[in-house]
């Protein structure tokens, strides 16, 4: 039996569901075949997707090619047409065991060659558990997944759906699961993370469920959540940051600007101050905290003033982990059709200039941490990462898995060394 191969991309949560793809595929017998997973939320996205599925198929001449994720979500003709390509499956449907074990029993007899459902009319997402990345170092819990937001650039909510939430029970249940199994370290995943709980009865916050996890699952060391909305963050999530030493000191947040006029055009919810008020508090409550941000360059009427006050609130939030988008015209979006598209030369300056900023954020940081003590959480024999998600070097050989209690006593390009 040959097993699929599988390639990914674009964010957390679509690799975290390509593990689950990976059971599921497994559980079927599907055998002789290449799953491509793409990622929509920039053209160049779509484009590096394409260019994959014909690499791919040059590979493996005679595998029966599959096609899912967001993109094959919002523009399934687009990947049908491809004479590279056997099948499309949507979103919805690459997490259900009847559609692979339909693949597997007959790929192009009885199968539609093309399954993707209305992801607006979905209404629940199923808890799928995944036990880590091929490592022994972290597991992944879905705890959500679509959004109800519509911002001006985002495609994503047409390739997701509506904001959808697992319920507590299930992901504690989950969890307690995954720290029997070893793991020590826990990431909640989802689209709009601080969204979670809006649909469920109560309409319970995250931080309620940030907090019935580390009551609930005392024997977790560590709890880590990934991108989050600073203005969605509420009382019980500000708490478990101020008295939680288990919730890891590292908050990668949805920014995407620095002036209030973009962000006003983006449909973003969220004001300039609000953010630098966010990043302010987290740091009084924990001295420890750091960031990481997505911010976008070139929106279209960004000026040179827009862009500096993006380039300031790289050090006004005290921001170290940097994602720079360059903004990519993507058709079906509102902000495709705003006049004043800028300049693809002076977005490409733009982004580097703010890569360029991150970089010295990120010494910054790695400088300030020789000295002092970590616990590091192994992600392989020679390198881990500390509770701030700081990349570590060993000069010997550590338990893959374990935490690590020990010194730092330098720095090598950007990771630290001990």
């Amino acid at each position: 039996m040959k097993p699929p191969v599988f390639s990914n991309h674009g964010c957390r949560l679509n690799a975290y569901e390509v593990e689950a793809m990976k059971d599921l595929a497994g559980q079927a017998g599907l055998e002789n075949a290449i799953v491509v997973n793409t990622c929509a939320v920039t053209a160049e996205a779509v484009r590096k997707g394409r260019q994959d599925i014909r690499k791919l198929r040059k590979a493996h001449p005679n595998a029966r090619l599959i096609v899912t994720g967001c993109a094959a979500q919002t523009e399934p003709d687009t990947f049908a047409k491809m004479e590279e390509v056997d099948a499309v499956i949507g979103n919805t449907e690459k997490m259900r065991p009847e559609t692979w074990l339909g693949l597997a029993a007959d790929f192009i007899g009885e199968t539609e060659a093309v399954q993707v459902d209305d992801i607006m009319s979905v209404t629940e997402t199923a808890g799928h558990l995944i036990d880590g990345f091929g490592t022994r170092s972290r597991a992944y819990v879905q705890v959500q997944n679509g959004c109800d937001h519509r911002c001006t650039f985002c495609i994503i909510p047409y390739g997701r759906g509506n904001s959808r939430s697992v319920p507590a029970g299930v992901v504690v249940d989950q969890i307690k699961r995954l720290v029997g199994k070893g793991f020590n370290e826990v990431v909640l995943t989802g689209v709009d993370l601080t969204s979670w709980g809006a649909d469920l009865p109560a309409t319970p916050k995250l931080g309620d469920l940030v907090m019935r996890i580390l009551r609930l699952v005392p024997d977790l060391p560590r709890l880590r959540i990934s991108s989050i909305d600073s203005i969605e963050v509420d009382g019980n999530l500000m708490q478990a940051i101020a008295t939680e030493p288990r919730l890891m000191p590292h908050l990668h947040l949805s920014l995407q600007h620095g002036d209030d006029m973009i962000l006003k055009r983006m449909k973003r919810r969220h004001l300039r101050d609000d953010a630098i008020r966010f990043t302010e508090e987290a740091k009084r409550l924990r001295p420890d905290m750091t960031f990481g941000a997505d911010i976008i360059a070139g929106f279209p009427t960004e000026t040179d003033a827009h862009f500096e006050n993006s380039l300031k609130l790289v050090k006004d939030c005290d921001l170290t982990w940097l994602h720079v988008f360059p903004y990519s015209k993507r058709e079906g979006t509102p902000a495709a059709k705003i006049p004043n598209q800028v300049n693809g030369t002076v977005i490409k300056t733009r982004a580097a200039q703010l890569r360029a900023a991150g970089d010295a954020q990120v010494q910054r940081h790695l400088q300030a941490q020789i000295g002092k003590t970590h616990r590091i959480l192994m992600e392989n024999p020679t390198m881990g990462r500390t509770e701030q998600f700081t990349e570590v070097t060993f000069a010997q050989p550590q338990t893959e898995g374990q935490i690590v209690t020990t010194a730092i006593f330098g720095q090598s390009g950007n990771q630290l060394t001990a």
